[in-house]
């Protein structure tokens, strides 16, 4: 799968070492910063890797940060990025199969790197459900 990757700062660690784990699982990962864990602006980061997964460059979406909210809503302004802000593996798993999230967003300060891994796991192997939730989408995406 094509995985598109960003953080600031706060998430910078936990970036890295996803991104590494992602790539020797056999994915092909898209960095779209930050770069080091130098004080910066999550929204110079998310928004790129955001734009990416809505027009489909990138098949999924990870953005990081220190709590995950404030990456969680800038991917989500932008139109086509469905991003769920997950904290377990059942936020996870409701934001695929219920919401058809394209995106997540974790929190480097909220959960441990196992259950990052963990959390993304998840979130790459569970399909939509569709059904029920198809008009439901529909009217987030209009």
């Amino acid at each position: 799968m094509k995985i598109g990757i960003a953080s600031d700062h706060a998430g910078f660690g936990y970036k890295e070492e996803l991104r590494q784990w992602l790539a020797t699982l056999g994915h092909e990962v898209v960095d779209y910063g930050c770069f080091s864990s130098e004080q910066t602006d999550y929204p110079k980061w998310i928004r790129p890797c955001a734009l990416a997964v809505a027009r489909g460059e990138v098949e999924r979406g990870i953005v990081l940060g220190g709590s995950g909210n404030g990456e969680a809503i800038v991917a989500n302004r932008v139109k086509g990025c469905r991003c769920g802000y997950c904290f377990n593996e059942e936020t996870a798993f409701l934001t695929r199969s219920h919401n058809d999230a394209n995106c997540i967003a974790l929190g480097q300060r909220i959960v441990s790197i196992e259950m990052a891994k963990k959390i993304v796991e998840k979130f790459l192997s569970t399909d939509f459900e569709g059904g029920r939730h198809v008009p439901r989408i529909k009217a987030i995406d209009e």
